[in-house]
């Protein structure tokens, strides 16, 4: 199906698109919109940051958008479903990447896909930038959560420092991530060290809903370090960094 208008926030774009096919809620469009982009090959500990991210988001009842790729686009989707919307390079008819298969069709059921592509039409190389474009035109912010300094996700920060939309960054190691660090250092990004208040800045996150994070849930009654580790990996650090857990005696609880 094709939508009968283009989402207000994409006129401000040089070639906004002039025509956009979807698939699932056109309702998450009136919510506030985050975009989440960064490396395929994304690290252990960024797709944990990510997924804790999107979670807080989602918490906040903002919709979190990205591209579907494998690395931090669907670990973005995955932890901010049924709030999110991929933009795909590609008719809808067309799922790539193929990896992503249950993921993006959970996304076409549950979520939202966008496209400005027909049906028939295949994902070509310079359909991703021209994709990039829209999942940044279409937010009131831009997450690039791990990228290199010539990348995808270094042009629609670009982009967006361009269009004066707001850039944040995760917080990244040395040599791990030149591009996020390079935003950083010259002023081009924001750095995100809390989650549900980074959240907060766009939409309100409700008490119940932040006592229903499945690892909140998990330490409720405090449980052993290493439980934690094994079911939910090293995010349980940045849990305790927010002040959502605390760590003590190789034991985890909740403090909500």
């Amino acid at each position: 199906m094709r939508l009968d208008f283009i989402p207000e926030p994409l006129n401000r774009l040089k070639n906004p698109p002039k025509q956009l096919n979807f698939i699932g809620d056109t309702s998450l469009l009136s919510l506030p919109k985050i975009a989440v982009v960064g490396s395929r090959k994304a690290s252990v500990y960024t797709k944990e940051c990510v997924t804790a991210l999107c979670a807080a988001l989602k918490s906040a009842n903002v919709c979190v958008v990205s591209g579907g790729a494998i690395g931090v686009d669907i670990a973005a989707h995955k932890a901010a479903m049924p709030r999110t919307i991929g933009i795909f390079a590609s008719g809808l008819d067309t799922i790539y990447p193929s990896q992503n298969k249950v993921a993006i069709n959970e996304i076409y059921t549950k979520a939202l896909a966008l496209s400005e592509y027909d049906e028939g039409e295949p994902p070509l190389a310079y359909r991703f930038l021209e994709r990039n474009r829209i999942v940044v035109g279409l937010c009131e912010a831009l997450v690039v959560a791990q990228a290199d300094l010539k990348s995808g996700s270094m042009q629609s920060a670009r982009l967006a420092n361009e269009l004066k939309i707001p850039v944040y960054v995760l917080p990244q190691r040395m040599g791990e991530s030149d591009g996020t660090n390079f935003l950083l250092a010259n002023k081009k990004a924001e750095l995100i060290d809390d989650y549900h208040k980074f959240a907060s800045l766009f939409g309100e996150i409700k008490e119940q809903e932040k006592t229903s994070d499945e690892i909140l849930k998990f330490c409720k009654n405090g449980v052993s370090l290493d439980e934690v580790l094994a079911k939910f990996g090293d995010i349980i650090y940045e849990y305790e960094l927010e002040g959502l857990v605390e760590i003590s005696n190789l034991r985890v609880k909740s403090v909500l």
